[in-house]
């Protein structure tokens, strides 16, 4: 709890000790950051208990067809261990010889979603290989969570990222960082408004100002909008500090901490 609000965190990666610190390291080398997190699943629920988040939202990313069922049986046993404080999320790859597959058994694992990142995975959203993706999401009920934006690349910006929200009205989308990161502001103007469009404020925070945080929140609407932290690159507890700085009511907070997240992942 935070003053108060259960806070569930929406946007986790975790990884196997052996391989975090390679792992890590290469998504500060992507992004140009230092990761403030070691990112074991052991540090988050540390890093966790410290800033007053109850549950997280944990995934990995499969950079390869072949990592995929490693990468599901790795996030599925970390919720397990987890004593109730992870949610599980799959990943998937556009590439695999057999996606239907991949997802049923994602499903078996208990997993509560998919989540995609177009720029480490190397495909555009409107791609036809992800778009089968969707239609087994729609299938299936299965919420995705996407890395959307990114202005030095033109995989999930939003005038890709656009047409498929109205193609496969029958998937949730959750939109990472505001739906398009480092192109927040375009993002809102062209994706606010969308009925299957959720967003999430992870990793924006060090790149925005408290103004232009508020203004995406009121842009995109509370209802719409879930708090994350895209731990390990920055800690939970300045996350919220952060957050608690944008002037919102106590029931948005609310809603953009816990309910958003229960509603679109389907717990409780």
């Amino acid at each position: 709890m935070r003053n108060g609000l259960e806070v569930i965190d929406a946007h986790c990666h975790i990884y196997p000790e052996k391989i975090v610190t390679r792992a890590v390291a290469g998504t500060d080398h992507f992004y140009g950051t230092v990761a403030a997190c070691v990112g074991t699943a052991a540090d988050l629920l540390k890093q966790s208990d410290e800033a007053g988040v109850d549950r997280c939202v944990v995934q990995s990313v499969a950079t390869t067809p072949k990592q995929v069922a490693s990468i599901n049986r790795f996030i599925a046993q970390s919720v397990e261990q987890s004593g109730g404080r992870f949610i599980g999320l799959g990943t998937l790859h556009p590439d695999s010889e057999d996606q239907a597959a991949d997802v049923k058994d994602l499903i078996a694992l208990g997993l509560k979603g998919v989540k995609l990142h177009p720029d480490i995975q190397d495909f555009k959203v409107d791609d036809p290989r992800c778009q089968r993706i969707y239609e087994l999401c729609a299938e299936n009920g299965l919420p995705l969570l996407m890395h959307t934006g990114d202005k030095r690349y033109d995989n999930s910006n939003p005038d890709r990222l656009l047409p498929m929200l109205r193609k496969y009205r029958d998937v949730t989308f959750v939109g990472a960082h505001f739906g398009g990161w480092s192109l927040w502001e375009t993002a809102w103007e062209q994706l606010a408004g969308e009925p299957n469009l959720y967003v999430d404020c992870s990793s924006s925070f060090y790149m925005i100002s408290t103004d232009v945080a508020t203004e995406l929140i009121k842009a995109y609407g509370a209802e719409r909008v879930l708090f994350g932290t895209d731990f390990p690159m920055w800690k939970p507890n300045t996350e919220l500090d952060t957050f608690w700085r944008i002037p919102l009511t106590d029931d948005e907070r609310r809603i953009i901490l816990s309910e958003n997240a229960k509603k679109v992942f389907g717990f409780k």
